[in-house]
């Protein structure tokens, strides 16, 4: 098995196993709280993530450190400004990787946590772990992005728990509610990482543009449109197509 470590700074590590990039939060003595450092430390990863992907690499796992996922926000010194700028810009960044994005969550992912929970495209966690924003106990707004978001992966009522009633729920509830897609730890996330990576790159890529411009008419969004043809009159379609009637696992090139 390939795997080696492409990145490693302060908070955020970034390692590749074959064509799975794996991203770990480590602020382990503060719960891997979120703090600018951080958020340009993601920004810097989703950057080069995007430059070798689909190419290199084909999926992506977001966790973090032991004992938490994230425990949120870290409030020492953070105020409305760059700082939530840079959050809405590293949430939005996961959306717009070109590769499927797995959360892979063990432990509280509370605030912070839970927004960069519902970034990604897909969840899978330890039964136990809590989930929940907690804004209003600290007398702070999340922005609508995350509003938005909240009800379309778990549900409006889920929201409205969690946002109005400051509610936090596990991820086996969760799990049954449709909001966490899998149970497991960071090592079924990585068996599943490595399974996604085989599928077809550019139909993921189309696939992500619509599920992140949903509400929009489709033949308006010229981004969706075009990586909708592209995926159609590719090598990877005819790929598909003769692997089936084949009877064989297809080879994807992302051509």
């Amino acid at each position: 098995m390939d795997a080696t470590k492409s990145v490693a700074a302060m908070t955020v590590h970034v390692e590749r196993d074959g064509r799975v990039t794996i991203i770990t939060l480590d602020r382990s003595e503060r719960r891997n709280a979120i703090d600018h450092p951080t958020l340009l430390e993601l920004l810097d990863a989703q950057r080069e993530i995007a430059s070798r992907a689909p190419s290199e690499t084909r999926a992506v796992i977001l966790t973090g450190a032991a004992p938490a996922f994230s425990a949120g926000a870290d409030l020492n010194g953070v105020e409305e400004g760059q700082f939530t700028t840079d959050l809405q810009a590293v949430l939005r960044g996961f959306g717009a990787l070109p590769v499927p994005v797995i959360a892979a969550i063990d432990g509280p992912a509370l605030g912070a946590g839970t927004q960069l929970v519902i970034a990604a495209d897909l969840r899978i966690a330890t039964p136990s772990s809590q989930l929940g924003i907690p804004a209003a106990r600290l007398g702070i707004s999340i922005d609508h992005w995350t509003i938005r978001r909240l009800a379309q992966e778990f549900s409006p009522s889920v929201a409205r728990a969690m946002l109005v009633g400051t509610e936090n729920y596990s991820a086996e509830r969760l799990h049954t509610l449709g909001g966490i897609h899998r149970l497991g730890d960071l090592s079924d996330a990585k068996e599943w990482a490595q399974r996604l990576a085989r599928f077809a790159p550019l139909t993921v890529v189309a696939h992500k543009l619509g599920l992140e411009t949903l509400g929009s008419e489709p033949d308006e969004d010229a981004a969706f449109e075009s990586a909708r043809r592209t995926a159609w009159a590719s090598a990877d379609a005819d790929e598909g197509r003769t692997a089936f009637l084949e009877k064989r696992s297809a080879n994807f090139t992302a051509t």
